[in-house]
């Protein structure tokens, strides 16, 4: 690259460690003040820190693309949009209304201790950011012809550092600066294809003919798959993270409402981009490096630099929130259940989990080399899993017992786990009964549900 773009990254990295490194937590600052940085959210800050925590998988997008075309839009576009309109309408408002700090602090109030120790290690795993931190590698891959290895390193550190001063506040301080990065990059890069080759027209004449249907040659049973993993969106930890850290029910859910149009707006800046990556380069041999080639082969010194911020920004803004959601996991609600630790405690362990968490991503990425194989993997045990009972302690007023609760979350995950490793035991390699591992482990955990639920008198203002 040339020295002005090296120069224009290396600004990038300043200016995160000089936004991360602002706030200080002192060894007294409250749990609060920690994972949630006060409650102090407003609409704009929170729909800017959701927006880029939400899109980190970028090059998995540019992936998607290149390969299937426009269904990109109905994997990854219109079923997330659905599912956190969802959590806006029944979830958002009765999140903040009461008063907690993580959803295993729901598990724990509504269920027992060991449901929430049980949840919270199923969302530990669920928050490991390896899917970013292979992107992070990648990038730095190649961009810099940096090993993989290296840059997944690089990436994991550059994510954490100034976590362990900052906490939540440094998330979303450096959330803010990347959100306007990741636009303006791709915006302009869009701005730069069709003014050099041309708009619809070019791409409809050029593009294989799958590339502008809506299954963009997968079964349909595939495409609404995705629909239901989309669903992990009402278990998701930084969307409670961030309602929990609002100033109020109402900036939390306005705050996501916004963010769905922005979330939209940039899903027609990364589809546009992938599908000029499927014209301009039809034999790339990596599909998940189809952004960095394509900024590559075709934008001028400068502008170069500035889209390569805006791929960094967009993933290590949901690394560096996960990296976080996953410490403190791992700090306050898996040991601090188990050991009852004092504040200060909890910041030590909180540090601990970040070294830990840096750790298992970097395996995570040694074992899978596709995003969209990790998310397929992680979202098809995890959210069978978590969904019903998260989703049903907060809307409704049937319950699970504490008991049932647990071997709900047990049950159906270990269902969908063999069921998911069943493709290696196949002589085809497919499912049993080619039958997508999210769908059993979920009927089972309604059964469960709809067979031991009990009518419960709501815990909750009904907001």
């Amino acid at each position: 690259m040339h020295p002005l773009d090296i120069g224009i990254i290396a600004f990038y990295a300043a200016a995160i460690l000089w936004l991360g490194f602002r706030t200080r937590l002192q060894p007294e600052s409250s749990t609060s003040e920690l994972i949630l940085g006060g409650r102090m959210l407003t609409v704009p800050a929170f729909a800017a820190s959701l927006v880029s925590t939400w899109y980190g998988g970028i090059l998995g997008i540019g992936e998607y693309t290149y390969r299937y075309g426009l269904s990109n839009w109905l994997v990854f576009g219109l079923p997330y949009y659905v599912a956190a309109f969802l959590f806006a309408i029944f979830l958002a408002k009765k999140a903040r209304q009461s008063e907690l700090l993580t959803i295993p602090d729901r598990l724990a109030k509504i269920y027992d201790t060991k449901t929430a120790v049980l949840g919270a290690s199923i969302i530990y795993l669920m928050t490991v950011p390896g899917a970013y931190i292979l992107i992070l590698g990648v990038l730095c891959q190649t961009l810099f012809g940096w090993p993989f290895w290296t840059g997944a390193v690089a990436g994991s550190l550059f994510s954490i550092i100034y976590l362990f001063l900052g906490g939540f506040k440094s998330v979303v301080r450096t959330d803010i600066f990347q959100t306007v990065l990741m636009f303006l990059g791709f915006i302009v890069l869009v701005i730069y294809l069709i003014a050099t080759y041309g708009g619809f027209e070019f791409l409809q004449s050029r593009l294989p003919e799958n590339h502008l249907t809506w299954h963009g040659g997968q079964p349909t049973f595939y495409i609404a798959t995705w629909y239901v993993i989309a669903l992990a969106t009402l278990t998701e930890p930084a969307f409670f993270q961030r309602c929990y850290a609002a100033k109020s029910g109402s900036v939390a859910r306005n705050g996501i409402f916004l963010s769905i149009g922005f979330w939209a707006l940039f899903d027609f800046l990364t589809t546009t981009c992938g599908l000029y990556a499927r014209v301009l380069m039809p034999d790339l041999a990596d599909p998940v490096t189809s952004f960095p080639a394509l900024a590559q082969q075709i934008l001028p010194v400068g502008v170069l630099g500035l889209f390569v911020l805006a791929m960094f920004a967009t993933a290590q803004s949901t690394a560096d929130s996960y990296f976080f959601i996953a410490a403190t996991t791992f700090s306050n609600d898996i040991i601090g259940r188990l050991r009852k630790l004092d504040n200060s405690s909890i910041l030590k362990f909180t540090h601990i989990g970040l070294w830990l968490t840096a750790v298992l991503a970097i395996v995570c990425v040694l074992v899978f080399r596709s995003v969209v194989d990790i998310w397929y993997a992680f979202g098809s045990i995890g959210t069978p899993a978590l969904l019903i009972p998260v989703f049903f302690s907060f809307v409704g007023n049937r319950r699970l017992s504490g008991t049932s609760a647990f071997w709900t979350i047990v049950l159906s995950g270990s269902l969908s786990a063999v069921w998911y490793l069943s493709q290696y035991w196949t002589p085809d390699n497919s499912f049993w009964f080619g039958l997508q591992p999210i769908f059993p482990g979920l009927a089972l955990s309604l059964f469960i549900y709809g067979l031991f639920a009990k009518r419960t008198p709501s815990p909750l203002p009904s907001g």
